[in-house]
């Protein structure tokens, strides 16, 4: 009977020394601090991006990229800055060009969702985190993405101030980066006509009557641009356009553009709005455009493609104005 007790004695104290060794065991385990897998520790760990991740820095975004996101980031490579640089003027750098102007192209190369190649259409608009001013809540600039086959082309590619994604789907803890093989620049109203194949007519007039310059630039900025897509020009529209006076036909087209304002879809006005043909105007019924010359209303089909100098929704139909 007292070896019986002594055993169970002995017993009782190998298992609470057994449970102390556990939880000593436990409170001694390392703790495991998971990866930073964020956008900028991928690009900081990325040679091929350093000046992107120099960039970032100087222009407070590179903690931006370290949050919850997600985010897609078309990715610029060194040369690609390089190049732009170089663009820019002699002496041009990273460290030296101006931080508000660097701060509006990087941010023209994120969009505030995460977009995996496989999940890009063959095209459309997305909105980047660029804003147009520096006023509060100002519209932020458009992208036109394409896709043919795995080749994904951004505002045109690098013939048009766009780019080319050379390496996809750099998968990131809040979002994925693309890299590619041009900065972005802002774009203009002339660059994101261009970009878009869908206005190759409208684009070949605006050359034509030598108004293209016009709206890649500034003065008299910013634009509203009702643009007619390609369908628009019908063979009976175009013998009417052809039988213009030269004048006439720069008129004809300068009545597709609304002087000095950037009106959003959703603050179309009521009433009569004037364009730059002077003296002729147009009125917009929900997308319905009533304008003077034609007894059948123009539609609008894709609002808000946002420029650096103005704004463009497409339109179905040519604005005919009385001549």
């Amino acid at each position: 009977m007292k070896k019986l007790t002594k055993f169970r004695t002995f017993a009782l104290v190998a298992f609470m020394a057994l449970g102390f060794t556990s939880c000593n065991d436990d409170e001694d385990a390392p703790v495991v601090t998971p990866p930073d897998t964020t956008i900028t520790t991928l690009a900081v760990n990325t040679p091929n991006l350093s000046t992107l991740v120099r960039a970032l820095t100087r222009t407070d975004l590179a903690n931006t990229l370290k949050g919850a996101g997600p985010f897609t980031v078309f990715a610029p490579t060194n040369d690609a800055f390089n190049t732009l640089f170089t663009a820019l003027g002699p002496n041009i750098n990273v460290e030296n060009v101006d931080v508000a102007v660097l701060k509006s192209i990087l941010l023209n190369h994120v969009i505030a969702s995460s977009i995996k190649s496989a999940d890009i259409p063959a095209s459309t608009y997305v909105k980047t985190l660029s804003p147009r001013t520096t006023a509060a809540n100002a519209p932020t600039l458009s992208m036109f993405v394409q896709k043919s086959g795995s080749t994904v082309t951004l505002n045109g590619g690098i013939n048009n101030k766009g780019a080319v994604v050379t390496t996809a789907d750099i998968m990131a803890s809040n979002g994925v980066i693309h890299i590619v093989n041009r900065v972005i620049q802002l774009p203009t109203i002339k660059d994101h006509a261009v970009a878009n194949p869908n206005f190759s007519t409208l684009v070949s007039l605006l050359v034509e009557q030598n108004l293209a310059a016009t709206l890649d630039g500034t003065a008299g900025s910013p634009f509203t641009v009702f643009a007619p897509v390609n369908s628009a020009f019908s063979t009976a529209v175009l013998g009417v356009y052809t039988g213009l006076s030269n004048e006439n036909k720069t008129n004809l087209l300068l009545y597709h553009v609304v002087g000095g304002v950037n009106v959003l879809s959703t603050a179309i006005p009521t009433g009569q709005i004037n364009t730059l043909f002077t003296g002729k105007s147009f009125s917009i019924t929900g997308t319905a455009i009533d304008d003077a010359g034609s007894t059948a209303n123009k539609n609008i089909v894709v609002t808000d493609v946002q420029c650096s100098n103005g704004i463009v929704h497409a339109v179905d139909g040519v604005l005919l104005p009385n001549f």
